[in-house]
């Protein structure tokens, strides 16, 4: 994604798994390198990763006025 993810818009490089097709590809964008898993953002399980995620998505959301 050139221009970078919009917040709420899927990454293009998740396969169905979603998973990441460019984890450990030097072309792995810097901001997803740089992302450092924690047991806060992890949890439990995937469903708890995946809600987490999806909050810093909507957290990172430009305000539109």
């Amino acid at each position: 994604m050139p221009l970078g993810k919009p917040a709420g818009v899927a990454c293009v490089q998740l396969d169905a798994q979603l998973r990441c097709k460019l984890f450990g590809q030097p072309e792995r964008p810097a901001v997803c390198r740089s992302l450092k898993p924690s047991a806060e953002m992890c949890g439990s399980d995937r469903d708890q990763a995946l809600r987490w995620l999806s909050r810093l998505d909507d957290l990172t959301r430009p305000i539109i006025t």
